[in-house]
């Protein structure tokens, strides 16, 4: 038996430059992992199969699971194969990137099988073919994300440093939000930042990266706030209250704090509750890569 993490990310800024000729946005985005991971294990050798411990999520070839494995064999029809078993433990519709991490963890667990490995360079141009964000899942290391997501910038060592382990809250209402969605309402709204601005912002964080760099923002977010009001209403409570303001990760519906590791999440937490009722979930965790 194989086994993968296959870690949580955020959108610690998130810039929408404009909509590409495939269909697609132009992104640049600062991306990092968090200690937060489902797990998948590969039964090598088994009969090709995907099971799950949670029941509401489909095991058959919609899962991105099974569609990785389908763009592995695209490259390596004899490739070993087996049964898949995942443990979730990132919320779906979250804007965390659960799907396209186990996508991500599958082609590692298939190469991990291969007598001659592909190597993460060529896994990186399979996991495109999956999902737009699959690729940075490959290394799962800090990066500036570009393009559709699929281009992938190592972020430097000063700057990697400065995030490393750093406590990290994240939200969730009991309800989701698609990645179209989100795109469409942003694409109604016309508010696309510049690509400049874009990037000289992400520069300056870059040359002192000491402050926070959720502060450059999130495109998505006023668009996705001002549809879904239960997230926008938390925020500013939580702000008010605690001092302590959260902001959409990716397409949402999840949102993130950084917060210094001395602070009391109970409170917090007890007020999302209250807010977002019993479909509420929380997390108290770390930035990992």
């Amino acid at each position: 038996m194989l086994v993968e993490a296959a870690p949580a990310k955020l959108n610690l800024s998130l810039a929408v430059t404009g909509k590409r000729p495939d269909g697609f946005h132009e992104l640049l985005s600062l991306v990092v992992s968090l200690s937060l991971a489902d797990h998948l294990a590969m039964h090598v050798g088994q009969p090709l199969s995907l099971t799950c411990d949670d029941a509401l999520l489909p095991v058959d070839e919609t899962n991105l699971v099974m569609k990785a494995v389908q763009a592995y064999r695209q490259h390596r029809p004899d490739c070993v194969l087996g049964r898949f078993h995942l443990t979730k433990k990132i919320p779906h519709g979250a804007g965390l990137g659960g799907g396209s991490s186990d996508a991500a963890a599958t082609l590692r667990l298939l190469d991990r099988a291969a007598p001659s490995p592909l190597g993460f360079a060529k896994l990186e141009e399979i996991a495109a073919m999956v999902g737009s964000d699959c690729p940075y899942f490959i290394r799962g290391q800090s990066s500036i994300m570009r393009g559709r997501g699929e281009r992938l910038e190592l972020l430097p060592e000063a700057a990697r440093q400065a995030l490393l382990d750093h406590r990290v809250w994240v939200i969730k209402p009991p309800f989701g939000i698609s990645t179209p969605e989100a795109y469409a309402a942003l694409a109604d709204s016309g508010a696309y930042q510049t690509a400049d601005r874009a990037q000289s912002r992400l520069a300056a964080w870059l040359k002192h990266p000491s402050g926070d760099p959720s502060v450059l923002g999130n495109d998505l977010q006023p668009a996705v706030f001002s549809k879904h009001l239960a997230l926008s209403t938390v925020s500013e409570s939580l702000l008010k209250m605690h001092g302590v303001e959260f902001r959409l990760t990716g397409s949402g519906s999840a949102c993130f704090a950084l917060v210094s590791a001395g602070l009391d999440a109970i409170p917090v937490f007890g007020d999302v509750k209250k807010a977002w009722g019993p479909g509420a979930w929380t997390m108290d965790t770390r930035i990992s890569a």
